[in-house]
C-alpha cells in the first residue's frame, strides 16, 4: 500500500519530467499506462475527474499536477534530495515557468509545425487544453508565425545553455536537482516531437550535453501495473495524509468544507468535489467517496489551481 504507482504514458512530457524525477532519486515505481486521450475512466475513478497526465498514486493517496508529485517524492523520500547541498526552495519558482510560459510556447512550436499533417482529435483537445477557448485561431496563427515562435523558444533556451556553459554537470552544481527534471522535459519534447528539433538543438552544445547527462540518470525501477490493480489497491487501503488547517489561510479552508478544485486555466476541464481534509500554503487535500474506489485523498498544488468553495 506504500508504492509509488505512477498513471502516464510514455510520450507525456510532464509525465517524463515525473519519470526523471523517479530517476534521480533512484525509486521503484508501478508503471500504469492511461489513454493519450480522453476519456480515461479508469484515470477518474482515482481523481474524480482530472484527467491531465501524470498521476501518482500511493495507496489510497492521490496526487495531482507534477508540481505536487514531486513535493512529496522530496517529502517522503529526501535521500537523495532534489535540493543538492542547500540549492534554495526558489527551484520551485521555475516550475512556474518551465510548464507555463516556456511549455505553453513549445506547444505552440510543435502543434503548429505539425500542420495539417496534425491528429485532429489530438489538436483539438490539447489545443484547448494548453491554448485556450480560441485554440483553434491560436494554432493557425502558431503556424503562420513559427519563425517568431521559434525565436522565443530559442531565446529560453539560450538562457540554459549559458548556466551550463561553465563547465558543471547539472543546473546547479555536480549533483542532479529538481531543477533539472523541471527543464529536461521541455528539451525531451522539442527533440522528439518537432522534426526540426534535433537541428535547433545542435546550436546549444552545453544544453546538449547535459540532456545526455540527465538521460543517463534513468527513470529508476519500473514494473508494469495494469489500471485494475491500482484501483483495487485503492480501495483496499485508507490515506495516511492526517487531517490539517492553515490558520493563515486566505480562503479560510477548514477541515470538511465541501469545494471544487481544477486548473486555474480554461482548459474544458471538469472540476473535482470532495471534502477539504488537509489545508496549506502549497498543497491542498481533499476527500471524495467513488462507488468503484472507495474513499479517496486527492493532492493539488495551490499554486496554478483555484479552489471554489461549493
Amino acid at each position: 500500500m506504500t508504492d509509488i504507482i505512477l498513471h502516464n504514458y510514455p510520450a507525456s512530457p510532464v509525465a517524463e519530467k515525473v519519470r526523471v524525477g523517479l530517476g534521480i532519486k533512484g525509486l521503484s515505481w508501478h508503471d500504469v499506462e492511461i489513454p493519450r486521450l480522453p476519456p480515461k475512466p479508469d484515470l477518474v475513478v482515482l481523481t474524480g475527474g482530472y484527467r491531465r497526465t501524470p498521476v501518482m498514486q500511493i495507496g489510497a493517496d492521490i496526487y495531482c499536477d507534477s508540481q505536487c508529485i514531486l513535493r512529496e517524492l522530496e517529502a517522503r523520500f529526501p535521500t537523495p534530495s532534489f535540493f543538492p547541498r542547500g540549492a534554495g526552495q526558489l527551484q520551485w519558482g521555475m516550475s512556474r515557468w518551465s510548464d507555463g510560459e516556456l511549455f505553453t510556447t513549445v506547444v505552440k512550436l510543435v502543434l503548429g509545425a505539425a500542420g495539417d499533417a496534425l491528429d485532429p482529435e489530438f489538436a483539438a483537445d490539447r489545443g484547448r487544453l494548453y491554448l485556450g477557448p480560441d485554440w483553434s485561431a491560436r494554432l493557425e496563427q502558431a503556424n503562420v508565425e513559427l519563425p517568431h515562435i521559434a525565436s522565443q523558444v530559442r531565446a529560453h533556451f539560450g538562457w540554459l545553455d549559458e548556466q551550463l556553459a561553465t563547465g558543471r554537470d547539472f543546473m546547479l552544481g555536480d549533483q542532479p536537482a529538481v531543477v533539472d527534471a523541471l527543464a529536461y522535459h521541455v528539451v525531451w519534447f522539442v527533440r522528439g516531437r518537432w522534426q526540426d528539433g534535433p537541428g535547433f538543438l545542435s546550436q546549444f552544445p552545453a544544453l546538449e550535453a547535459w540532456e545526455a547527462r540527465v538521460q543517463s540518470i534513468g527513470h529508476g525501477e519500473s514494473s508494469e501495473m495494469s489500471a485494475q490493480a491500482a484501483i483495487d489497491i485503492a480501495r483496499r487501503a485508507s490515506t495516511t495524509t492526517l487531517p490539517s488547517e492553515d490558520a493563515h489561510d486566505p480562503q479560510g479552508l477548514t477541515v470538511g468544507m465541501a469545494v471544487r478544485i481544477g486548473p486555474d486555466v480554461d482548459g474544458g476541464e471538469q472540476a473535482v468535489e470532495g471534502r477539504i481534509h488537509r489545508v496549506g500554503r502549497d498543497t491542498v487535500s481533499i476527500l471524495r467517496d467513488d462507488a468503484v474506489a472507495g474513499e479517496v485523498c486527492v493532492h493539488f498544488p495551490r499554486s496554478g489551481y483555484r479552489i471554489t468553495i461549493s
